[in-house]
Order: C-alpha cells, then sequence, then structure tokens
C-alpha cells in the first residue's frame, strides 16, 4: 500500500502474517468548480454583510489585507486568492491597494518558490507580498490589554490596514483543536511574546489542548480574546480532503465561518477504535506537511491518540529540510542528550522557556508514553538523542517493533496524515 510521504508518497509491503488494521479517511469529493464556489460564498456570507456591502461602507479603502497560510500548510491558497481578487476588482479595489500577508506565526520567512506556489496564477507584480516575522519589533504594533500582564503584539500592516481578510483552512490541529479561524491571527500575526503566551507550558499541558477539541481549550480561547482586540472584517476559510482539493468553503462572520467548518471536520475526520494498539504507522500526510522533523511531531501526535501506554509509534516523514529550518532551539533541546521526562518537566517548571518549547514538550509527553521510530530521509546521526529511534524502512520499523510487542501484535495504519484520526470509544 502508499503512505503520503514527501510528494510522490512511499510503498509499504504488508506482511500477510502481520495483525494490521487500515483506516482510510472516509471519501470526501471535491468541489467540481472551486472558484466558483469561493465567488458564491462571498456573496453569500455568513452572519455578516457581503464584501461588496463592507467595501462600500468604508468608502475610501486605500490599504487591502488579505492574510494566507504559509508554506507549511497544505491549503490551496492560490484558488481562494483567485477567487477572491476577482471579486475585490468587480468592488472597484485595484490590486495596487492589495497586500498578501504570509501568517507565519514562529516559522521561517516562505522564499520565493514556496511564495510562487500560495500565489498561483498571480504575479508578485500585481499584489505586494509581505512575510510575517514575529521577532521583528519593527513590523509590529503593540495594543493595550487589560486582561493579561502580557502585550498583544500584532502585524502592524495588517492591523493599520483599512480592509482586513482572513484566508486558511480547518482541520484538526494536535494542540490548537482545529487549524483556522482565530489561529490565523494568534499564533499567525502575532509578536514572539504574544505567541509564546499563547503557547504556554501550562496551556499545551492542559487535558483539552489536542486535536479536535475546542471548548474548553485555553490556547483557541486565548486567540479569539487576542483577535476581537485585533478585529477581522471578512473570512474565507476551507477544508480539503487528502489530495489537498476543496470540498467545503464558508465566508463571513469568523466565529461562524469557523463553527461551520469544525463541525463539518468532525463529522468526517474522526474514527473510533475499541482499544489501543500496539503499534501505530503514521504520517504527515506528505508535503508540505511533512517538510521537516518540528512539523513531525504532530503525527506523533496522531499516533499517540491510538497507542496504548508503551506500545510504538512508527513516524512516517520525509523531513526534507532536516530538523527544521529556523527551528533552532527545537534542535537545540532534541540534542540535549537529556531524559525526555526531565525536558517534559523542566518546561512545566519554566527552567525551560524559548521559542519551539510547545514542539518539544508534546514530543517528550509521547516518548514518555511509548517509542518512536522515525522513518525519513534524515540520517540516524540526525534525529537527536532523547529518545527517538531510527528506521530505514517502515517495514523495518514494524519488524523492529514486533520483536518487543510479539508476532501478534496489532498493528494499525493510517496512511493519510491528519485526514482521518483515531477516536478512543470510552
Amino acid at each position: 500500500m502508499k503512505l503520503d510521504y514527501g510528494k510522490n508518497g512511499i510503498q509499504l509491503e504488508i506482511d500477510p502474517n502481520w495483525n494490521t488494521k487500515i483506516i482510510h479517511p472516509v471519501e470526501q469529493f471535491p468541489i467540481e468548480n472551486p472558484i466558483k464556489a469561493i465567488r458564491d460564498a462571498i456573496k453569500n456570507p455568513l452572519a455578516s454583510l457581503s464584501l461588496k456591502a463592507i467595501i462600500k461602507n468604508r468608502k475610501k479603502i486605500k490599504s487591502v489585507c488579505i492574510v494566507v497560510s504559509d508554506a507549511t500548510r497544505p491549503v490551496p491558497t492560490h484558488l481562494i486568492l483567485e477567487g477572491l481578487l476577482k471579486e475585490l476588482n468587480d468592488y472597484g479595489i485595484q490590486e495596487k491597494y492589495i497586500s498578501v500577508l504570509i501568517a507565519t506565526g514562529l516559522h521561517r520567512p516562505s522564499h520565493k518558490e514556496e511564495i510562487n506556489r500560495i500565489l498561483g496564477a498571480i504575479s508578485t507584480s500585481d499584489v505586494k507580498i509581505i512575510n510575517h516575522i514575529a521577532a521583528d519589533k519593527k513590523s509590529l504594533v503593540s495594543l493595550h490589554n487589560s486582561v493579561h500582564e502580557y502585550p498583544i503584539y500584532i502585524n502592524k500592516y495588517y492591523y493599520e490596514s483599512d480592509l482586513k481578510i482572513l484566508t486558511g483552512y480547518v482541520e484538526p490541529h494536535f494542540f490548537f483543536g482545529f487549524s483556522g479561524g482565530y489561529k490565523s491571527i494568534v499564533p499567525g500575526l502575532a509578536g514572539t511574546e504574544t505567541i509564546l503566551a499563547n503557547h504556554s507550558a501550562e496551556n499545551i499541558a492542559s487535558p483539552y489542548a489536542r486535536f479536535g477539541i475546542y471548548e474548553n481549550n485555553p490556547l483557541p480561547e486565548h486567540s479569539s480574546r487576542q483577535a476581537k482586540i485585533v478585529g477581522v472584517d471578512f473570512t474565507i476559510n476551507v477544508c480539503i480532503n487528502k489530495n489537498h482539493e476543496i470540498t467545503q468553503v464558508a465566508a463571513g462572520d469568523l466565529e461562524l465561518v469557523h463553527k461551520g467548518l469544525v463541525d463539518y471536520q468532525n463529522k468526517h475526520i474522526f474514527k473510533e477504535i475499541q482499544k489501543p494498539f500496539d503499534i501505530v504507522v503514521c504520517g504527515n500526510g506528505g508535503y508540505p506537511l511533512d517538510l521537516n522533523l518540528y512539523q513531525a511531531v504532530k503525527s506523533m501526535a496522531i499516533g499517540e491518540m491510538g497507542v496504548k501506554r508503551g506500545g510504538t509509534i512508527i513516524s512516517v516523514n520525509e523531513c526534507s529540510e532536516g530538523v527544521g529550518l529556523g527551528q533552532d532551539k527545537f534542535k537545540e533541546l532534541i540534542f540535549s542528550d537529556k531524559d525526555p521526562e526531565e525536558i517534559y518537566h523542566k518546561i512545566l517548571k519554566k527552567e525551560i522557556v524559548v521559542p519551539d518549547q510547545w514542539e518539544i514538550q508534546v514530543l517528550t509527553r509521547i516518548l514518555m508514553k511509548s517509542e518512536i521510530y522515525l522513518v525519513s530521509s534524515m540520517k540516524e546521526k540526525e534525529i537527536g538523542n532523547i529518545g527517538l529511534k531510527y528506521a530505514d524502512t517502515v517495514e523495518n520499523a514494524i519488524k523492529n517493533s514486533l520483536i518487543k510487542h510479539g508476532s501478534n501484535a496489532n498493528i494499525l495504519i493510517l496512511p493519510n496524515g491528519p485526514q482521518i484520526l483515531p477516536l478512543m470509544n470510552i
């Protein structure tokens, strides 16, 4: 069978003697004409004035900021932009007033090839492209915050724009519950201090900071409060299938758009399992989600949902960028030669407070529950020394795991990343 891996996938030869269960995503058919669907959604928004009416009421608009996901996300942004720009043009907004702001959070800036993929047929000479840089204080504005001690730092260009439009996609996220919605602002457009406050060790440690949990999750709750202070004029979010094709579109009010697509995800993404598995084989869904080891932690959190305590997760991610470009602190921590439990508790005690601590916090939490094999393009010496195990093929990782768990160990295979998630039937 084929597992999502990089751009082309990877083959897995299944031994008929293995006790395997394979869970494929529910078939989600793509929208036949996604650009038309996007334009229709813009014209018929949820709980919001139409974009045309918003523009008419503003009278003079000299700056439009369209927020898009960065290159680590598989959302077909170019289709959203094509439909949105056609609508804006129809409403009298020229390209010279439009900027596309890439919501990087603390990720590295998107480079030229990635920007071209984000824009599609839209030329960089038509619209201005801006990479958000969380550590650049000159590009941020500090907002008054009477509720919390820390300041709200937000991208200055976004905050000062006459018209603020968010785009993105909604799918389960390993500690935010679901992507999309408020997440485009915090962490997407926030400064380092604001992101660190949102992604604090205390918040990440919450039992509600998990895939598919939105209510009582402190991260989206915090993000929603900041977004209301910062402001959003209009939102366009989509859902995608395993081929990264658009299956659902919603536009209008930020909160209701997100809620509607979360409801759709809840009906299509989660698959009940009766008991945990000895071995779980899973990945991040291929390129671009499996670009690096930093992002691959998300797939390990998928495995965590279905593996028994003391079991084995086999994380299948190409990691063509290695540990991750710009993820220096994460790299430093995975090469710290410390026990996962020591790292985890130091993070909770705030003895380790750095960007990327949440990724290592989740990784060490999973390593405290199960062993993890990494199957990737990385060499064994590149995967750190805090407990990750190396395997050159998925087959060898399974064979090694069977030595530990026995030849009749039950194996769960999830070939398509977060397109299908195991849910324990308790």
